[in-house]
């Protein structure tokens, strides 16, 4: 048996996932560095509250912690498709809360408060940073990141909890996942005033803020031939990462015959009801302003709307070894399998038979190998941002992802070729 690695499809690219991951360790920081990639492209930002032109070429639109960006190609009408590939850049995590400054019996601590759905086992005895948005006073936004040992949530020892082994680790999200970050007495005001050091900002100048704590641990190829990757926030920034791509991709493709689009929304993991989230109105006021900015009207809104895929790129579940009987008997998905299909009949998944044949084609296009996801019958199914897509602005949409293991953990896990193969997927869907 050779020892010898196999050789990747394009481990440069999952190379450039990494460095994605480790410069967004907030939501502000994944568009930040996701419309910076598409600025060396050539596109260009675009202002919610100016004029849009119908030109050619390709502009984005941020707002808070979401994204959304589209290419118009030479000769487009005003009823030209739209193809999208749908993502989030939120991951569950444990965020600041307004009054962050607390304490007690000699510890300096950070109130925190949880946000989504994390796996809270995951983030104890974890080296934690901080990161986030101030606003400042006049209403400008500067991102802030310390990417180095500044809090920790310590498990209280086994000598201290003699049930933990016999009856399981119980966490009370109030009382048992408040970071520690020093000794002494709490004084209100330290955590941002630290934070304005930080930044380079003056004392008293910052307003509010939007600050989350992250693992610093970067990310890293893991196994004996290095075949899979561990890393923070794989949900959903590795769709996120590879929709950039893809859309860069797109935009340098002569004879487009549809409008690519990246739409990157905040708060899919606690329910996408926000004015940047996928149930908010964002997208569809985007792309009914790129309709009229051509000279389009309703009944050319409504055109595009009836042509239009969306992709929703999310995260799935691959088959656990440890676990296998929590799947569905005859679906495994396994990494660097290539990318997922995910199908739920009562439309947790927006997928369907229609949708299937798009996802297959593209595959197909890009040489790329998949596989199906469904949930085994007798546990509840999770959900993405395809559903709400499809309901709220009456578009096919199609639930895609990559297989993964520890979803929602601190630090998840994939195959290392898998992203690759997606942003090809993802590159001939926006192509076609």
């Amino acid at each position: 048996m050779s020892s010898s690695a196999p050789v990747p499809f394009d481990r440069g690219h999952t190379d450039d996932l990494m460095a994605f991951l480790t410069a967004a360790p907030s939501p502000y920081h994944a568009v930040a560095v996701a419309a910076e990639r598409l600025g060396k492209a050539g596109f260009q930002q675009v202002r919610e509250t100016d004029v849009w032109d119908g030109t050619a070429g390709g502009k984005y639109v941020i707002r808070g912690g979401a994204l959304i960006a589209w290419y118009v190609p030479e000769g487009a009408e005003a009823h030209t498709p739209f193809r999208i590939v749908g993502a989030h850049t939120d991951s569950p995590n444990l965020r600041v809360k307004p009054q962050p400054d607390a304490g007690s019996h000699g510890w300096r601590q950070i109130a925190v408060e949880v946000y989504g759905g994390p796996l809270l086992n995951s983030w104890l005895d974890r080296d934690l940073g901080i990161a986030g948005r101030l606003t400042l006073r006049d209403g400008s936004h500067r991102l802030v990141s310390v990417d180095r040992p500044l809090l920790r949530v310590p498990q209280l020892a086994i000598h201290l909890d003699r049930t933990v082994s016999s009856e399981g680790l119980k966490l009370d999200k109030q009382r048992h996942m408040q970071p520690i970050w020093g000794l002494g007495d709490a004084h209100e005001g330290d955590l941002i005033q630290f934070l304005e050091e930080e930044a380079g900002l003056d004392e008293g100048e910052v307003a509010g803020w939007d600050l989350m704590t992250h693992a610093i641990e970067p990310p890293a190829y893991l196994g004996r031939d290095s075949e899979l990757l561990a890393g923070p926030r794989l949900d959903n920034l590795l769709s996120v990462h590879a929709a950039t791509a893809a859309l860069a991709a797109a935009a340098a493709s002569p004879g487009l015959s549809y409008i690519p689009v990246l739409a990157a929304f905040d708060h899919e993991e606690n329910g996408s009801q926000a004015d940047t989230g996928a149930d908010g109105p964002l997208l569809g006021t985007v792309l009914e302003r790129s309709v009229f900015a051509r000279g389009g009207g309703y009944e050319d809104r409504a055109r595009a709307f009836a042509s239009t895929v969306c992709l929703s790129s999310d995260v799935g579940h691959a088959v656990h070894p440890n676990y296998p009987e929590r799947h569905d008997p005859t679906h495994h998905p396994r990494p660097n399998g290539g990318p997922i299909l995910k199908v739920n009949v009562n439309q947790r998944y927006a997928t369907d038979g229609s949708g299937r044949a798009v996802f297959a084609a593209a595959c197909e296009k890009a040489g790329s190998p998949w596989q199906s996801f469904v949930s085994n019958n007798a546990m509840p199914c999770g959900t993405t941002i395809g559903p709400i897509t499809a309901a709220r602005h009456g578009i096919q949409t199609v639930d895609i992802g990559v297989a993964c293991l520890s979803m929602h953990s601190v630090r998840e896990l994939c195959g290392a070729d898998d992203p690759y193969l997606l942003a090809n997927v993802l590159t001939a869907f926006l192509t076609d």
